[in-house]
């Protein structure tokens, strides 16, 4: 745009290699010019390239949702004095939107680039303030005040506040000439509002509590702000890799050296001690029995299917001599064996439930559904 009014009118220019000729005659819209080819191109449209790389930086280093982006103004930037140290750091204050809450977020190095060049644009050349514009809220429908917003642009001589479909169309535009494609090969389709999860994904992932991350993204129920984080096999399989990792440091080292051959036979012998005549004990390794070996009361023994018969054959022998002992006045066997039988019959109910098959009930027609009628 500069070399169009650096030309004549009805001059020609040429600005990397593209030659283009001014209209002959000043216009509302003085930014039109015509190709090689003779067609009539609006160059001010070409603006939607600083857009779209300002907004992508803007949204990546914030988070913030769109109607945010495009209601921020030259006022949003305060300054905070660090009450230890005095030292003076800008931030950045979100007006309400979704949550209707106010909230205010550090200005990095990064956001503040992109500030200052969204500034150097929207200055007025003869007076050098961000012009007052006046911005429609989408969702309140409501017209906000004039105010100097950030995101504006001149088409057709005149101010005007950036719009959504600019901001989807820029980034339309530069993921077209990215050709990046997703997985199936399609081109990627991106909208402002994923920038918003990237910043959060990217945030926890660099150690940013997450009750933090939704203060920033201004959520109002921390679930909200662990769905837009995106956690993947890789990323669980090394932040688990790097939690034994610190555990191995905290604890003793002699406990991680090489087992002697001793140590590994008891470790290897207790696999085979774990079988029994009513099934399998799930008793852990370096453990003692807490029944002292009274395997029908355990809850870790896992019966067999085989030995239904042989816990039956138990129940019955319990029964008789409970039996026995209320006869002859040995109450105080009476109890031990009463809890025996308890174990045995609960025994029993688990390979039961675990024998029983599951029926599923898809009903009989009836007679007149599947009979034809003569009259």
């Amino acid at each position: 745009m500069d070399a169009l009014q650096a030309a004549p009118l009805g001059g020609q220019f040429t600005f990397r290699g593209r030659t283009c000729t001014r209209q002959k005659k000043d216009s509302s819209t003085p930014f039109r010019a015509y190709d090689a080819s003779g067609r009539l191109v609006h160059l001010g449209l070409l603006q939607r390239a600083f857009w779209a790389s300002t907004t992508i930086e803007f949204l990546q280093h914030t988070g913030v949702r769109i109607e945010e982006m495009l209601e921020a103004s030259h006022h949003a930037l305060i300054q905070y004095k660090l009450p230890t140290t005095g030292d003076v750091v800008p931030l950045f204050q979100v007006a309400p939107s979704k949550a209707d809450e106010e909230r205010l977020l550090l200005v990095s190095p990064e956001l503040a680039d992109v500030r200052s060049m969204i500034f150097a644009r929207c200055r007025d050349p003869r007076t050098g303030a961000i012009p007052m514009l006046p911005n429609c809220d989408v969702a309140e429908k409501i017209w906000n005040p004039p105010m100097p917003l950030l995101f504006q642009w001149t088409y057709g001589g005149q101010c005007t506040p950036v719009s959504r479909q600019l901001i989807r169309n820029g980034l339309n535009e530069v993921l077209e000439r990215t050709g990046l494609t997703d997985f199936a090969g399609q081109p990627l389709d991106f909208a402002p509002h994923d920038f918003r999860r990237i910043f959060i994904t990217d945030a926890i992932r660099s150690g940013l509590p997450p009750h933090i991350a939704q203060v920033l993204a201004g959520h109002s129920d921390i679930n909200s702000t662990m769905g837009y984080n995106a956690i993947y096999p890789a990323d669980a399989i090394e932040a688990h890799r790097a939690f034994i990792a610190r555990r191995r440091s905290l604890r003793p080292s002699e406990e991680y050296r090489t087992p002697t051959n001793e140590e590994w036979d008891a470790f290897l012998a207790h696999f085979e001690k774990r079988k029994l005549s009513l099934g399998t004990c799930a008793r852990a390794f370096g453990t003692s029995c807490i029944h002292e070996h009274a395997c029908v009361r355990c809850s870790l023994l896992r019966p067999e299917p085989s030995q239904r018969d042989r816990l039956i054959e138990i129940r019955d022998n319990l029964l008789d001599r409970i039996a026995e002992a209320q006869r002859d006045g040995w109450l105080g066997e009476v109890e031990g064996l009463e809890i025996s039988l308890a174990g045995a019959e609960d025994k029993l109910t688990q390979l039961d439930a675990a024998l029983k098959p599951s029926v599923i009930h898809l009903g009989l027609p009836a007679f007149g559904e599947i009979a034809a009628r003569a009259t």
